[in-house]
């Protein structure tokens, strides 16, 4: 009875996940509608500037003739412009042109919702735990941060009413910097959830709905969130499991680079990767490092499995999914079927964002690439520690030092860094027989900050080792240490051979030791 338990605890918590990334698509598809919808306001803007501007031709043609030898400008009835509040005095020595207001096109958000802030408990330890003190507020640094976290839950797994949030992740749209932050946090992070007692992170919401807090689940959950991290949520989306299919197949299915083998079982209600295999007689299969086109049935299995992996690994390949997304929709040319889509994903929903709010977005410019768009994943015996509370549970105690850094990263803006400001060029080749390697690394590296060529293959397909070639000849400020760091080259690999006449920055010859899966938890997979 404890074994067949166990097994049902384990296929709940496989089938949660996936509950998450049908909202994951809407966000993608949400971010598209607001790019399109800044074009056109840009587009608009400029013709409105436009028709604004022909009064004053004529008027700029007659006061150009009527210029007298002194230099006056004698403007005679025509006010081309309304004289500044004050003076301005410009450091130049050409004449300023004179030109009229351009039409100034805005979209003013409404306030984002208040929080309440709640106070420090009276008791020192709630459950034999002692309960932390109250983190202080992560600094906005003067920026404009739109906070939704996204949820999902197992509702439809137990059908009891008692909804777990065992998938979260907060998505901080930075509307100053354009910019687009990403972090998941685990369920089992053991934290004070006001007003209650120290508990799982993922409790914090049926908690509130159950005891009729301000704002329910969500209004708990938030409070947690900001009493035990210092990050204001604004709002909430939560999913379940039905649509993802239809979502994912709506866009043409998605392009993953798997860097992280990953074996499992079957799953009910998704599909074993057409390029997976069985490993054995139980029934598992293995999709191996590669380069793949899923379905929305594979793609569910891909984000489901969790047998050789964990909760930290699937934040990871959650976000990844959402890269994938976006991407996709972007070379399919779906936009202009972007109104379909959302009607299609929706529906799914739960959630306190209004049409409203998805248009406050409209001035971010948000034809982002993957160096503006941030990914931050908690990592266990760093950000968290094992634990085992009295009542024998084995939750995740988190480390607040190295939380903190990472949570002030996570609301500074993806700016151009060292790594994109260098504009380092990189070539990849696969030095091996198995089929898009270069793809893979290339991906793995995009997801630092680079932006790799993937070139094919090389000379031989009998590389061993993975070699990396700096042609810079640089001694500071290259991009070297990263890139040998990111895909595990080894220090004996790394050639320095200086070449002013170069193609690119920097070449990477994959080898068949290749391997730059580097989560922690993920069980190696041979393939």
């Amino acid at each position: 009875m404890a074994v067949e338990k166990q097994k049902r605890g384990g296929r709940f918590a496989r089938l949660v996940f996936a509950r998450l990334l049908p909202l994951v698509l809407i966000i993608a598809i949400a971010i598209v509608l607001v790019g399109l919808a800044q074009n056109l306001l840009r587009y608009l803007g400029e013709q409105s500037e436009a028709t604004s501007r022909r009064p004053a031709y004529a008027a700029t043609a007659t006061a150009i003739a009527e210029i007298t030898p002194e230099g006056d400008l004698k403007l005679g009835a025509y006010k081309l412009f309304e004289p500044p509040a004050q003076d301005i005095t410009f450091a130049t020595n050409t004449p300023q042109a004179v030109v009229p207001p351009s039409p100034e096109i805005t979209s003013t958000p409404r306030p984002l919702p208040t929080l309440w802030i709640y106070q420090q408990p009276e008791a020192v330890e709630a459950g034999g735990t002692a309960i932390p003190t109250p983190v202080e507020a992560v600094d906005r640094q003067g920026m404009d941060l739109l906070n939704i976290v996204l949820l999902g839950h197992d509702g439809e797994l137990t059908n009891d009413g008692f909804i777990r949030t065992d998938t979260m992740i907060i998505v901080s749209i930075n509307r100053t910097a354009g910019t687009v932050s990403m972090l998941s946090l685990p369920r089992d992070l053991f934290v004070y959830i006001p007003g209650w007692t120290m508990q799982r992170l993922n409790l914090a919401y049926i908690h509130g709905e159950s005891i009729g807090w301000t704002g329910g689940g969500f209004g708990l959950l938030r409070q947690t969130i900001f009493y035990n991290f210092g990050i204001n949520v604004h709002y909430y989306a939560m999913v379940n499991l039905s649509g993802f299919r239809a979502v994912v197949d709506a866009v043409g299915g998605v392009d993953l680079a798997v860097d992280c083998a990953i074996e499992n079982l079957p799953l009910i209600g998704a599909d074993v990767p057409a390029s997976a295999y069985r490993s054995d007689e139980v029934g598992n299969y293995v999709l191996p490092v590669g380069y793949y086109h899923l379905t929305g049935g594979e793609a569910l299995w891909y984000a489901r499995s969790r047998d050789n992996s964990s909760d930290f690994d699937r934040g990871r390949r959650q976000q990844q999914v959402l890269r994938a997304v976006l991407r996709r929709a972007r070379e399919a040319g779906l936009f202009n079927n972007i109104i379909p889509l959302w009607n299609e994903g929706s529906q799914y929903v739960e959630t306190n964002l209004s049409v409203e709010d998805l248009l406050s977005l409209v001035p971010l410019a948000l034809n982002i690439d993957s160096t503006r768009i941030e990914s931050f994943n908690l990592h266990r015996l760093y950000h968290t520690t094992p634990w085992t509370t009295a009542d024998g549970e084995n939750v995740q105690l988190p480390n607040y030092d190295p939380i903190r850094q990472t949570l002030i990263d996570f609301y500074s803006p993806a700016t151009d860094s060292q790594l994109v400001s260098e504009g380092a060029s990189i070539r990849v080749l696969n030095g091996t027989t198995n089929v898009d390697w270069d793809r893979v690394a290339s991906e793995r590296l995009a997801w630092d900050g680079f932006n790799p060529t993937a070139a094919g293959v090389a000379d031989t397909s009998e590389y061993t080792d993975t070699v990396l070639i700096d042609y810079t000849g640089r001694s500071k400020g290259s991009s070297l240490e990263q890139i040998a760091h990111t895909l595990n080259v080894r220090p004996e690999n790394i050639r320095l051979e200086p070449n002013p006449n170069r193609e690119y920055d920097f070449d990477v010859i994959l080898g068949g030791n290749y391997n730059s899966c580097t989560e922690a938890g993920v069980i190696p997979v041979g393939s």
